[in-house]
């Protein structure tokens, strides 16, 4: 394909690792349940588009996320694939399970807000960093690689605007804990570009390595690629994004679909930014598990690749 022509702009990285976050953060919140098998292949699939980073699953109680009650019978089903895994874990039960199947990149999902930890963790900031401390200390231990989601970085639905020192200090706090890498989380999806900028400034200011930062946007209020290409302009080379813009958050109710896979390929090859993606394959994957969803991928991208996708029967 010739399009987009490829133009690009100072000042930005020459390739971008996108964090595939479809089959955990995607499926967590559907309503229907999707089979093993079905999941399986869908990161299959994804691996096979050229994604490097596909995140499989989470070891959470089944009670609270239950679509991914099947992490034990899905991990070792796609462990063999050539790509990264990584997993969720919230506590030290899961990361006993992860390890015990062989993962060897986990996350743990801390709050920048005193909100949206007790929703979430029913625990403040710090008692749930308190948590994470062995969980990061144990993975290190076992030579696993920890990734620090962080939400709410850029806004709250019970607090609003959330000061940037203070996501500083928990983004501190958690590479302090041990880990490798953070998150930035705009759960609700209400950062803009300036705000974006002003974080990483000052998280740059404060020690922390730019190449330690990634970024997850949703896309609520139409800004997650603005958003991102603030976030490369600032150094930041590791992007999160949903096949299909599938997924939300289920403790946060006004949190709409995350920054869509395909969309950011799409502007990141018009950029003359590589990412090692096979666009077509990447969208023929996502409209398959729109079919297997029962609806058409909301991913602007694939609307307009596959132009039959919206009426094709689902």
């Amino acid at each position: 394909m010739t399009l987009p022509m490829r133009v690009s702009l100072p000042g930005l990285p020459a390739r971008v690792r996108i964090h595939e976050v479809g089959p955990r953060d995607g499926l967590q919140n559907e309503k229907a349940t999707v089979p093993t098998a079905v999941k399986a292949d869908f990161v299959r699939r994804l691996a096979e588009a050229g994604l490097t980073t596909v995140e499989a699953t989470s070891f959470v109680h089944p009670k609270w996320v239950p679509q991914l009650a099947d992490a034990e019978e899905l991990f070792p089903r796609v462990s063999g694939l050539p790509v990264a895994l990584p997993v969720l874990v919230p506590n030290e039960r899961g990361l006993d399970r992860a390890l015990a199947l062989g993962a060897r990149r986990v996350a743990v999902f801390a709050s920048a807000t005193e909100s949206f930890a007790k929703a979430n963790l029913n625990r403040t900031v710090d008692e749930s960093l308190a948590m994470f401390a062995p969980v990061v200390a144990r993975a290190k231990a076992a030579g696993a690689h920890v990734r620090g989601y962080l939400s709410m970085c850029f806004g709250d639905p019970w607090e609003g605007a959330v000061p940037v020192p203070r996501v500083v200090r928990v983004c501190r706090a958690l590479l302090d804990l041990g880990c490798d890498e953070l998150s930035l989380g705009d759960t609700i999806g209400v950062a803009t570009p300036g705000h974006v900028t002003a974080l990483l400034d000052e998280l740059t200011g404060q020690g922390v390595p730019v190449d330690a930062v990634g970024v997850h946007f949703h896309d609520t209020y139409g800004q997650a690629l603005a958003n991102t290409l603030a976030a490369l302009q600032r150094g930041v080379t590791t992007v999160d994004a949903s096949a299909g813009g599938l997924g939300g958050c289920p403790f946060a109710k006004s949190a709409t679909g995350n920054l869509a896979t395909e969309d950011l390929v799409w502007m990141l090859r018009g950029l003359g930014v590589e990412t090692g993606v096979d666009l077509d394959r990447l969208v023929a994957t996502s409209v398959w598990m729109a079919a297997h969803l029962n609806r058409p991928s909301p991913s602007r991208t694939v609307r307009a690749l596959s132009p039959t996708h919206d009426h094709q029967e689902q």
